[in-house]
């Protein structure tokens, strides 16, 4: 068609009035089948122009992008000054004032008690110009808005998540059914042997067994019950999945926030808290009030350790000492790393190893739940934690987080910081 408008342009002089009046019919039928396909797609459209005010956009736009008024009363506005949610509008302002395109980036936007996802993706709009009338060269004339629905994707990979987690409890039942097998059998043997007795006194002289002999069987048979309890609540514990309500966030500007509420209180206990944080963290998927719990757990932990080391260490060998626990965050190609760091007691290499177990503490008060549950929400993140510690020196954990993939793109400068150095620093020494 576009070659039979060119033809026909550069005859239309010599065209009669019927012609012309069929060439504007067929271009009407034309624009009119395309603005038909550009309002059908369910891929939300918006065009803007060079300096980024509303040109155009599909019925799919109104439906993703939560504008502050609708968008055909107010096309010849600025995009960003349009739509009603910050981190969008400011991510679009950004490109705009930065000049970038061909990238995009994941959102959540909040619906009633449920969050949507969607795509936000900036291309330029390229536009064919007649130089001499006989030869074309391309110019941007603006840019395009791309919005795309991945709802169901993402919670599609959230549930794989969860069926994968599912599916690795089959040997955890295994080693639980294992380890019930014990108590079952001594308990079993005890009650079979107070039968017995039981039995042959009543054949015989009628005397019960002697007290200290039935109360031996009995307290085995309770102390076998109490164990049995144990396995069950703590195989419930473990199985139980964590409630996450996962949503696309800034993490450091959560740690942020949890940092300063959580400094009254290491203030009080004369413990400094630096913050070495990357600055430019990609949104993470993660539940803000599950990530709250993990940085207020981790922050009384190293309280906790740095006490104890004050307490048994200083107190009794002397010397100027000052607790201090390190936060500091990075960015890879592939995940967003943050490390605690403190300076306190530390633990051996038999203590570290089981401190994610549940109920294992080193505390006279400790419940033995606060590092499992940690544990158990980074995993739901699709997350990992390390810990590395030494006795006298203190301890460092590492919470790795992968990074949405449309993000990475955004992040290669940064990674390449990483690479020179500031990866190889994050969590300072020990």
């Amino acid at each position: 068609m576009k070659g039979f408008v060119k033809n026909a342009y550069k005859k239309i002089a010599k065209m009669t009035p019927e012609q012309v009046s069929d060439l504007m019919q067929s271009l009407i039928s034309d624009r009119e089948n395309l603005n038909s396909i550009f309002e059908s797609l369910s891929t939300g459209l918006l065009i803007v122009d060079t300096s980024w005010k509303l040109l155009n956009h599909n019925k799919a736009s109104e439906r993703l992008l939560p504008f502050s008024s609708r968008p055909v009363d107010k096309e010849g506005d600025k995009i960003w000054k349009l739509i009603d949610d910050r981190e969008i509008a400011g991510y679009i302002e950004s490109c705009a004032l930065n000049q970038r395109t061909d990238i995009s980036e994941e959102f959540s936007i909040s619906k009633g008690e449920s969050f949507r996802f969607i795509t936000i993706r900036i291309d330029p709009l390229v536009e064919k110009i007649s130089v001499d009338g006989k030869s074309f060269t391309n110019m941007i004339s603006g840019s395009i808005i791309t919005v795309d629905d991945i709802t169901q994707q993402k919670q599609s990979e959230i549930l794989l998540h969860r069926m994968e987690s599912l599916a690795s409890l089959t040997n955890l039942a295994a080693s639980v059914a294992h380890e019930i097998k014990n108590p079952l059998g001594a308990i079993s043997i005890h009650i079979q042997l107070l039968q017995k007795a039981v039995s042959k006194s009543r054949n015989g002289d009628g005397m019960l067994p002697d007290r200290k002999f039935m109360e031996n069987y009995l307290e085995v048979i309770n102390d076998e019950i109490d164990r049995l309890n144990k396995i069950v609540v703590d195989f419930l514990f473990a199985v139980r999945p964590v409630q996450a309500d996962m949503q696309l966030a800034n993490p450091d500007a959560l740690i942020e926030k949890f940092v300063e509420f959580f400094m009254p209180e290491a203030e009080s206990r004369n413990i400094s808290v630096e913050l070495g944080l990357c600055g430019k963290s990609p949104r993470l998927l993660i539940d803000e009030k599950l990530f709250r719990e993990v940085i207020i757990n981790l922050m009384q932990n190293a309280c906790a350790a740095i006490e104890s080391f004050e307490r048994d260490t200083i107190s009794e060998n002397g010397g100027d000492y000052r607790g201090c626990i390190k936060i500091s965050s990075a960015v890879t190609s592939e995940n967003y790393l943050l490390c605690f760091s403190d300076n306190g007691t530390g633990m051996d290499e038999a203590t570290s190893s089981r401190i994610f177990e549940p109920y294992y503490t080193t505390k006279a008060t400790g419940t033995g739940l606060g590092l499992t549950t940690v544990y158990k929400i980074i995993k739901e993140f699709r997350g990992d934690i390390q810990v590395r510690s030494a006795l006298g020196k203190g301890t460092t954990f590492t919470i790795s987080i992968p990074v949405p993939q449309s993000g990475v793109k955004l992040l290669a400068d940064r990674s390449s910081e990483m690479k020179e150095g500031g990866s190889e620093k994050i969590g300072g020494e020990l």
